[in-house]
This record gives C-alpha cells, sequence and structure tokens, in this order.
C-alpha cells in the first residue's frame, strides 16, 4: 500500500529533533518532545486534510512561532482556528496567533479549509521555534535570518529539513516564500542546491496583520491570484 502524504508528515514531524550548536542567547523549541498533546492534535490534523497521495504545492514560512505551531505542531494555526475552523480541540494550550488570523482569512476566501489543504502544504526551513533571550532575560521569538550566525549554523539542517519536506511528494515547480527576507535567503539556499524551479513571493502574513491590516483584502486577493483562484 502506498503511504499517504499524513503518514509521512506525521512521520517527519516525529523525527524532528535539532541537535545542532546554536549561537549564545538562542534556543530551539520543539513543541513535539514538549508536550504530548501537539503531537496528537499534529496527527489529527494531517489525517483529517492529507489523508491521501495527492501532489501539493509547497508554502514556505520562516520558522514557527511559539504561539502558532510551537504549539499546535501546525504551520500558522493556532489554536483557536485548530478549533474554530478545523474542529480540533487543544485541551492543554489556548493561543493566539497573528499570522494565523490572515492565513485562516485568506483560506476561507480560497474556499475553505478542506479544499485549501487538498493543493497546499505549509511549512518552514527552520521547522522548530526559535527564541532569543534579551538584556533583561526575557525570551522572545526569532527568526532564523535575524542573527548571522545563527543562519550559518542551522543552514545545513535547513536545507536537509527543505529536502524530506519535497521527498514527501510536494511540486516543486513553483513554490510560494512568505515574506521578502525570507525569500532572500531560501534563494541562496535555491541557488546552491537547485530545489525549487521557480519562486513566488508573497508578504509575511504577521506583516500584513500588522502593519497593513486595513488592506489586508488586498493581499489575500493578492494570494488567491498567486495561487491561480
Amino acid at each position: 500500500m502506498t503511504e499517504n502524504l499524513a503518514d509521512k508528515v506525521i512521520a517527519f514531524n516525529r523525527e524532528l529533533h535539532y541537535s545542532g550548536d546554536l549561537p549564545e542567547g538562542f534556543q530551539v523549541l520543539n513543541p513535539f518532545l514538549e508536550n504530548p498533546e501537539t503531537m496528537l492534535v499534529m496527527e489529527a490534523f494531517y489525517h483529517k486534510y492529507y489523508n491521501d497521495t495527492n501532489q501539493r504545492r509547497f508554502i514556505i514560512g520562516i520558522n514557527p512561532s511559539r504561539h502558532g505551531a510551537g504549539v499546535t505542531g501546525v504551520p500558522f494555526t493556532d489554536t483557536k482556528r485548530l478549533e474554530s475552523v478545523c474542529g480540533i480541540t487543544m485541551h492543554s494550550a489556548h493561543t493566539h496567533e497573528v499570522s494565523s488570523v490572515f492565513m485562516y482569512d485568506m483560506i476561507a476566501a480560497y474556499g475553505g479549509a478542506d479544499e485549501f489543504y487538498s493543493h497546499f502544504y505549509i511549512n518552514s526551513p527552520f521547522p522548530l521555534a526559535i527564541i532569543r533571550q534579551t538584556k533583561d532575560g526575557n525570551w522572545l521569538n526569532a527568526n532564523y535570518y535575524d542573527d548571522k550566525e545563527l543562519f550559518e549554523t542551522v543552514k545545513g539542517f535547513m536545507i536537509a529539513s527543505l529536502k524530506k519536506h519535497i521527498e514527501i511528494g510536494l511540486d516543486t515547480s513553483e513554490v510560494y516564500i512568505l515574506g521578502k527576507k525570507n525569500a532572500d535567503f531560501i534563494a541562496k539556499l535555491n541557488k546552491q542546491e537547485k530545489l525549487f524551479d521557480r519562486m513566488t513571493i508573497l508578504e509575511h502574513p504577521r506583516y500584513i496583520q500588522q502593519y497593513k491590516s486595513k488592506e489586508k483584502q488586498l493581499y489575500i486577493d493578492k494570494y488567491l491570484l498567486a495561487f491561480g483562484e
């Protein structure tokens, strides 16, 4: 029997582990190791939407935030939308994440979660949450490209992760990159590794939701146009 996409994604997440070095002041959070319920809701999500062998198009984020996939294990999905849209309740955590708000408004405009996830797969080149310590000792979300040394340190892991995602059975003829700075770094990796034929760059949901919320519909339309809808 052919292994379906859900099984492949779940296997990827089960094996996900970063054991490499990190510059001082940075930490990696692995939600699948830190909260047993994360594994359960992630599995429920992929069994619900990816229980087939159809090829998907790849949407690439940056790295999970502590309040989105860093909790639910599902990219751009906080616990609110996991329950209200996907019908999957997470009991051990309650999160609201701004990127998730835009993403699910866009998904609704596309035709809903069933329709959207039947065509697209979302993940990140660094698929675990990264946090950095501030001068006063607090920990904040960080992006893999925030620090040059951090990027150089995790670059090999990112390339390996992207290759594993592609092996799941994704269409590499066109990839959608969220965030312009993210796209600059993915372009470097792509030039080196020849992973994707064409890169289409879209504004990151967090940027839209935080700074362009009045023009949100224009960005939703831009996404849909890029997706050929």
